[in-house]
């Protein structure tokens, strides 16, 4: 983590800073009960959590973005999960710490989610961990959405420090592709959801983490 100093810590949303799983999964497996299809259990779900609507509709359906029944389950996927979008979501274990120590050493801290504004302000909002976020930016905050930097770029303007003093955190290659490309030094959070079949070391990430607290030491021994 050597090079640039640095002023500001990103991150990812879904599987970075929070969990929210257990209400993306039991979204999408209502609309499984509602057809009359047996309930799945949330460990099916979990792992393909940070694809949102396309992850889980294709555990739940086995379908993909490219079959003709997908806008119409994907909009009714979204109604259900703003309905219950707060009920089981959590913070995870170690991130106020995080996000605490990272303010008592001055750097500036925000949020760039593919997750879109109808769902990305509501849930910022009613949790107190973000009131201290310098920037919070969607998927349709801009243009583009990640893996493409501008996201990354909005962040750093709003928080008023170039792109290259900032670090991004994700659970996501596509996190780190947009990270690098924003010219930002990247670190892998392997435990979030990751999928499966997901390989970090292939991701070519400066760094990886098993634990929020981990991203400490990072920038101790930067």
């Amino acid at each position: 983590m050597m090079g640039v100093e640095t002023k500001a810590v990103l991150f990812d949303l879904d599987g970075t800073l929070i969990d929210s799983a257990p209400d993306l999964g039991a979204a999408a497996d209502k609309m499984r009960t509602d057809r009359g299809l047996d309930s799945l259990p949330l460990e099916r779900y979990r792992p393909m959590a940070g694809a949102g609507a396309r992850g889980m509709l294709g555990v739940a359906f086995g379908i993909t973005p490219e079959s003709p029944e997908f806008p119409g389950l994907r909009e009714e996927f979204f109604v259900a999960y703003e309905r219950r979008m707060l009920l089981n979501t959590r913070v995870f274990d170690g991130i106020q710490a995080l996000i605490e120590a990272l303010r008592e050493r001055g750097l500036l801290w925000g949020v760039v989610t593919n997750k879109s504004m109808r769902f990305t302000d509501p849930l910022t909002r009613a949790i107190p961990l973000f009131g201290s976020a310098g920037a919070v930016v969607s998927g349709d905050t801009t243009p583009f959405a990640k893996p493409h930097p501008e996201p990354l770029h909005e962040a750093a303007r709003r928080l008023g420090v170039p792109s290259e003093s900032c670090i991004y955190v994700g659970d996501d290659e596509r996190d780190i592709i947009a990270g690098r490309a924003a010219g930002m030094r990247t670190v892998a959070a392997t435990y979030g959801y990751m999928g499966t079949q997901a390989d970090s070391t292939l991701w070519e990430a400066d760094a990886s983490i098993t634990s929020p607290l981990e991203l400490l030491k990072l920038l101790d021994s930067a």
